[in-house]
């Protein structure tokens, strides 16, 4: 049914696509480009590999192994996953000023925040679609609409970039997509751009995006891998030093079989070749023969990649756990939170904003979309009483919340008469003044004449 709807709702794009590109002289074909075996990126991100000069295989699968990628797309997954997706309402004021209201009645609220189809959460969803973005370049989701004539949306499925293949017919996107169908067989269907929401990563070409992995941090990453791999070949061997010996006069094979068994026996249990040394005859002499990790500088290399990692992802080293160096991004909590969403979340968030609004509202729709960050910039208790006391209002300060916006963002129920501003007067009252009846004269009121 879905793939159905997806077939009837692109032909019908397509043939208005054709009417136009006819009335203004130009066909509309499908746009195909070949890709040269020397273009080691193009491939890397069609085969979902590439190969780097310290001979290590990046892709989305490898690239996750290493500590500091993981933690770096968990990061930015996580803060995703836990920004509200909020929906609100144009309004028009009575003196023509245009405004907004929360919409969270919103059939859109439901899928966003909580369900977006059967098999993904809110949450999982959208850790699924900034790992996709990060790793693969692009984050994909197909809008199922109740019927092709509907712009109502019913259910959104993410799916994996290596199920999707896009191309272009004129300025339109199309979008192959290999997926189960619903007799368990393996198939496609082509969806219309309108249909599909596409996340872009940064370098967005008009038509696909770069990965992380496959610019960026594609060396560093590379680098890492290999010295992870050094690491645990080190300590596999006992992290022990290699000798040679030499003897000052030739030895029969039997001989060293006998003296190489002595020395396992003696100082190693027989792991790794490093247990075993190399017998050398023709003088008595004891050299070292391989680097330790403190010499290769391992464990300087293992700590500048985590760096060049975290800066390729844009998080903050510190996030992602290296704190050896100085940050740049604030002293305390609430100032690298600042930083944090400033710089490294709300690009994304601004992206998947317009992505949301352009798809799922037409231009002259009422509704709109936004994320939410409030919730990650909290600070400590002290900080958001200074926050809500400004909020509020005061004496000489009009306030631009109500209590009950207050209670609502800290979970409490509203209370009666909290939906009002605060309106400084124009002098406070002394706490002692009270409104007093007027004061009537001492002396009685003279009769009136002829009284």
């Amino acid at each position: 049914m879905t793939a159905q709807i997806a077939r009837e709702r692109l032909g019908a794009a397509l043939a208005m696509d054709r009417a136009a590109h006819v009335a203004a002289g130009v066909r509309a074909l499908v746009e195909y480009q070949d890709v040269p075996s020397s273009d080691a990126i193009r491939m890397g991100q069609i085969f979902g590999a590439s190969a780097t000069d310290s001979g290590a295989v990046v892709n989305e699968r490898t690239a996750m192994k290493v500590a500091a990628v993981y933690a770096g797309v968990r990061l930015l997954a996580g803060a995703i996953a836990t920004t509200p997706c909020s929906f609100y309402r144009k309004t028009v004021g009575e003196d023509g000023r245009r405004g907004r209201e929360k919409a969270g009645d919103h059939d859109y609220w439901w899928l966003f925040n909580e369900q977006p189809c059967e098999r993904f959460s809110a949450a999982t969803f959208w850790e699924f679609i900034m790992s996709q973005t990060l790793l693969r370049g692009d984050g994909i989701a197909y809008l199922v609409r109740a019927h092709k004539y509907s712009p109502a949306v019913t259910n959104v499925i993410p799916v994996p970039r290596d199920n999707v293949e896009i191309t272009r017919s004129g300025q339109r996107l199309l979008y192959k997509i290999h997926d189960q169908m619903a007799d368990g067989s393996t198939g496609y269907f082509v969806a219309d751009q309108d249909d599909v929401l596409h996340f872009p990563n940064f370098g967005f070409n008009g038509t696909c995006s770069p990965s992380v992995i496959a610019l960026g941090a594609r060396q560093a990453i590379g680098i890492a891998l290999k010295a992870d791999e050094h690491a645990a070949l080190t300590f596999g061997g006992g992290a022990s030093i290699q000798y040679a010996v030499k003897a000052p006069k030739a030895m029969s094979l039997q001989q060293q079989g006998e003296f190489r068994d002595a020395w396992v026996a003696k100082y190693g249990s027989g792991q790794g070749h490093s247990k075993i040394p190399l017998i050398l005859t023709e003088g008595l002499e004891v050299q070292e023969l391989s680097m330790t990790a403190a010499d290769a500088q391992l464990l300087e290399s293992r700590r500048f990649q985590v760096v060049d990692i975290a800066r390729a992802i844009g998080v903050p080293p510190h996030m992602i756990g290296e704190t050896t160096a100085s940050t740049s991004w604030g002293s305390g909590i609430e100032q690298m939170s600042q930083g944090f969403v400033r710089y490294a979340l709300r690009p994304h968030l601004h992206r998947y904003a317009q992505e949301l609004n352009r798809k799922l509202f037409p231009r002259l729709d009422r509704f709109f979309v936004e994320f939410n960050v409030d919730g990650q910039l909290e600070g400590d208790s002290k900080s958001q009483a200074e926050y809500f006391g400004k909020a509020l209002g005061g004496p000489g300060a009009q306030g631009w919340m109500t209590v009950n916006e207050v209670r609502a963002l800290k979970n409490l129920p509203p209370v009666p008469g909290g939906d009002v501003l605060f309106k400084p007067t124009a002098a406070a009252k002394k706490p002692d003044d009270k409104e007093k009846p007027d004061e009537q004269d001492d002396e009685p009121t003279a009769p009136a004449a002829g009284a």
